[in-house]
């Protein structure tokens, strides 16, 4: 079973940054797709944020551009998000999640595309 597991979020004031990390268990597939999603408070529903294929295609979403920047540790099989310039609209629950390795070809790694499989999510509180 695919588990991805987040780590690092918090609290933060405007301008700051956090890096998120996600850790994959059960996925041994060298070739991937994997990305970052949030959802914010009252909203329902959870929006992409950047996603990374093993292809080394990489999406953002308009309102994070050149602000935050996904990567992987291919050694550690560890996904990060790093946030820099926070702003108080950032502020969401952010899910790490990981398309099944059957349909890697079924789609391309964008952030329009939904995920098969999502973590449990780590919290982001930017205050202004």
């Amino acid at each position: 079973q695919v588990q991805p597991v987040e780590s690092g979020g918090g609290s933060v004031q405007s301008g700051g940054s956090l890096r998120l990390s996600c850790k994959v268990s059960g996925y041994t597939n060298n070739d991937y797709c994997m990305g970052w999603f949030r959802q914010a408070p009252g909203k329902g529903g959870r929006d992409g944020v950047a996603t990374l294929s093993s292809d080394g295609t990489i999406d953002y979403a308009q309102s994070v551009q050149g602000r935050f920047t996904i990567s992987r540790d291919n050694a550690e099989k560890t996904l990060y998000l790093q946030l820099n310039n926070v702003r108080p609209e950032d502020t969401a629950m952010y899910y790490c999640a990981v398309r099944d390795s059957k349909m890697l070809g079924s789609r391309p790694c964008l952030i329009r595309y939904g995920m098969h499989y999502y973590g449990e999510g780590t919290q982001v509180t930017v205050s202004s």
